[in-house]
């Protein structure tokens, strides 16, 4: 006789492996299967985690090896042992799937070993055996989306796992795409001395974002050395031992002409993936761009089967896929999981980063929505002024009528740590007025939000 599980969770990425914990912590017996040797999914194995560790590891050579001279900090001579910088990432990586395995052992989480294939409902196969679960749980992720005419080698022409083993750096990296990954990624290999071109079919990057920040934040990349061709498609990439040579054209119609790189990196976003699961076997419907339909409480058209994450719509993002995994955990265990949509923030972690939560401009008055703007530069901050980092800005945009705070927008040091209290503020529909009555500790970068927040109403103090 099968095995039986309770909740059976196919996928052990931040959304698969958080469900299955919480789906466990609450008294289910839970199961979940993976693929790779690891646990984590993309994100801590070859995804978020990996890049945030070269990230800072970068950031670390590029203050000393141009910021710390201002701070009076003199060094001799200054060496990047990449091979090192490597390894270190690959530390941090085996840290973190190490700690998840530790959880699945504390919460009594079975570990399926194997790829695993929906075979019918209530019914999975995890490397030729079969296990029926009452809920079947899709948490399969995604995948880098591929370019037609420019064939992925992961040694010439990488994706972002190829992008974040390069043995040597480049001489001349071509990203193709200006959203969040080629940005960062770019950002690291720039900062350890490679010559950067970033290529966008769209006229500006992070097209997501606020437009003021996205132009702020081209600014500021170019004033770190990143080039950028916009409004410029790649129709074709030829790859030999010594490098790539791209073909690019005016996104718009006009002459071909050719970039010549050491290594091309594909960034143009992300798919859904879900081959090999079976799930047209058993009717699971998908949408035009392959992701799988979910109803209410992520329920697919199959009673009993489930979706969360980047396989479902919505944007990919490793903490939106925890928040429906215990969502839906919590949900299968009878209680009333919820994730709210309008609150979830988007960061790139490049330096200085740059996050986002809420509605943009562009949104609001595309909804005809009525709003003051708040701005406070970091330039006027003490504490940036102190770090020398003072490179962007806050932006509120809060209702104008009842000064609700519909969206937050920032560029500058530790973006991605400030947004968290403006997502907490919208979360409890905080206006921002309620922001600016909040004793902000001072000196902290902190302070520019509550400075925002008092600009929503033209009473900036210190500007």
């Amino acid at each position: 006789m099968a095995d039986r599980f309770d909740v059976l969770v196919i996928g052990a990425g931040p959304g698969g492996y958080v469900c299955a914990l919480r789906a466990a912590q609450l008294g289910l017996k839970v199961a979940c299967a993976e693929k790779r040797a690891t646990l984590g999914g993309t994100c801590l194995n070859v995804g978020c985690i990996p890049s945030k560790a070269l990230l800072q590891s970068s950031e670390n050579y590029a203050a000393l090896t141009h910021d710390f001279a201002a701070h009076g900090i003199t060094a001799g001579s200054v060496g990047l042992d990449l091979a090192r910088m490597l390894a270190r990432k690959g530390e941090v990586v085996s840290a973190n799937v190490k700690g998840v395995e530790f959880l699945f052992r504390k919460n009594k989480v079975t570990w399926l070993k194997g790829e695993a294939q929906i075979t019918a409902p209530g019914k999975v196969a995890v490397a030729g055996t079969e296990y029926e679960a009452t809920s079947i749980v899709i948490a399969t992720g995604s995948e880098s989306m591929p370019l037609p005419g420019v064939p992925v080698d992961e040694t010439r022409i990488v994706t972002s796992t190829g992008g974040l083993e390069l043995s040597e750096v480049p001489k001349h990296l071509v990203v193709i795409g200006g959203g969040y990954i080629g940005l960062e990624l770019g950002s690291v290999w720039r900062r350890l001395g490679a010559e950067v071109t970033v290529v966008e079919f769209l006229d500006r990057i992070v097209p997501t974002m606020d437009a003021e920040v996205a132009t702020a934040f081209q600014r500021v990349l170019a004033k770190q050395g990143l080039k950028f061709r916009l409004g410029t498609k790649v129709t074709a990439a030829a790859a030999t031992d010594d490098g790539v040579t791209l073909t690019v054209e005016p996104a718009k119609g006009g002459a071909a002409e050719r970039i010549a790189a050491d290594v091309v990196l594909v960034a143009v976003g992300r798919r859904a993936f879900t081959d090999g699961l079976g799930l047209d076997a058993v009717g699971v419907a998908r949408d035009e761009r392959g992701r799988v339909k979910t109803g209410a409480h992520y329920a697919t058209n199959v009673p009993g089967i489930y979706a969360i994450g980047d396989v479902i719509a919505g944007p990919m993002l490793a903490h939106k896929a925890e928040d429906e995994g215990v969502a839906l955990a919590e949900r299968l265990a009878g209680q009333a999981g919820h994730v709210n949509y309008g609150v979830i923030p988007g960061i790139v972690y490049t330096w200085p980063e740059v996050a986002s939560v809420g509605q943009t401009e562009t949104e609001l008055k595309a909804a005809g929505i009525a709003y003051n703007v708040g701005k406070f530069p970091f330039t006027a901050n003490g504490r940036a002024r102190a770090m020398g980092d003072t490179d962007g800005f806050v932006k509120l945009l809060a209702d104008k009528t009842t000064d609700r705070l519909l969206g937050a927008h920032i560029i500058g040091p530790d973006a991605g740590t400030l947004i968290a209290e403006l997502a907490t503020a919208m979360e409890f529909g905080a206006s921002a007025e309620d922001v600016a009555r909040i004793c902000h500790a001072h000196p902290t970068l902190s302070e520019a939000v509550k400075e925002a927040a008092l600009a929503v109403d033209g009473r900036a103090l210190h500007v």
